[in-house]
């Protein structure tokens, strides 16, 4: 299994796999990677089709520098598939979407050991990003984000889960099943993605930009995009402000000289910084390093 590297995708824009013209859309915007549709954006009657397509998309977006995601269908004979046709080096992760409990990524799992083998790609080359769905997967969220070290992201599907529960798709009802699913991540060590609100409501910018700026507060590192418009604010709500890394960097400093000269508090700035504070600082910056890792990667392979 390889080694899991850091996760830095603040935007993940959803573009049908039907859709020359809207790949050709997203590969104008900034966005971190490219998550081909298979699922809702995508009638059944073009499934089938939409699959054959999958592959060439993937390399087309990226040769262009883009990390590619793939989401694909349920039910099982769709999924396995989908996953079939995705499995290649171009492809970074798979969403799955419904996921009731970790069995189902463990199957998963198992299914991509044999497509990388086949495809001569090294174990472990797929990541999984698991959506929650309904009331057995919420039910199941701490078991489902640690299920298999392939998964390094998951997300609650607010229009789903809402169907599910029998609830309105708004803040009241999704607070406590993202902040659940918050906390789910950490335990497991992966990163939670989304926000508190419906992925829908694309419109309203400066709404969109509020929404995802309170998930940045709440420990969300990322989430996905349906329409270009929501990228760049994504993008500036999970990434930390430069005055902010600066002040981290700073306070760093000062903390550490004063750990050195045998203290373990110090005031920075009038207020006092003692070890959680100072691991909280740390954790501005390895963020910082990690998404600047991934701007420079994207800029050696010639996207803009």
């Amino acid at each position: 299994m390889t080694t899991a590297t850091p996760f830095s995708w603040r935007s993940m824009l959803f573009v049908p796999t039907t859709s020359d013209r809207f790949l050709e859309s997203a590969m104008r915007r900034p966005t971190d990677a490219i998550q081909l549709d298979l699922e809702d954006s995508v009638s059944p009657d073009l499934k089938e089709s939409a699959r054959a397509r999958v592959g060439a998309l993937a390399d087309r977006a990226a040769a262009a520098g883009y990390d590619v995601i793939v989401r694909v269908n349920r039910p099982w004979r769709l999924m396995v598939r989908d996953i079939e046709a995705s499995v290649r080096a171009s492809v970074k992760a798979i969403t799955l979407p419904k996921v009731p409990d970790g069995s189902m990524v463990r199957a998963v799992a198992e299914i991509l050991d044999e497509c990388e083998v086949e495809a001569g790609l090294p174990r472990g080359h797929t990541r999984l990003i698991p959506m929650v769905e309904d009331a057995e997967g919420l039910h199941n969220m701490d078991a489902i984000a640690a299920a298999h070290p392939r998964v390094c992201a998951m997300i609650v599907g607010a229009e789903d889960l809402a169907v599910s529960m029998r609830m309105a798709v708004d803040p009241d009802g999704l607070y406590v099943p993202n902040i659940m699913a918050v906390v789910a991540c950490r335990r497991a060590g992966i990163a939670p993605i989304g926000f508190v609100g419906s992925i829908a409501d694309f419109a309203d910018q400066d709404k969109f930009r509020a929404t995802v700026q309170r998930a940045a507060r709440l420990g969300f590192e990322g989430t996905f995009c349906i329409h270009p418009s929501q990228v760049e604010p994504a993008n500036e709500a999970f990434s930390p402000p430069e005055a902010t890394v600066t002040r981290a960097r700073a306070l760093l400093e000062t903390f550490e000289a004063e750990v050195k000269a045998g203290r373990a508090a110090c005031t920075f700035e009038g207020r006092m910084v003692d070890a959680p504070v100072a691991t909280q600082a740390r954790q501005v910056i390895e963020r910082h390093e990690a998404l600047q890792a991934m701007l420079s990667r994207r800029n050696a392979s010639g996207k803009a």
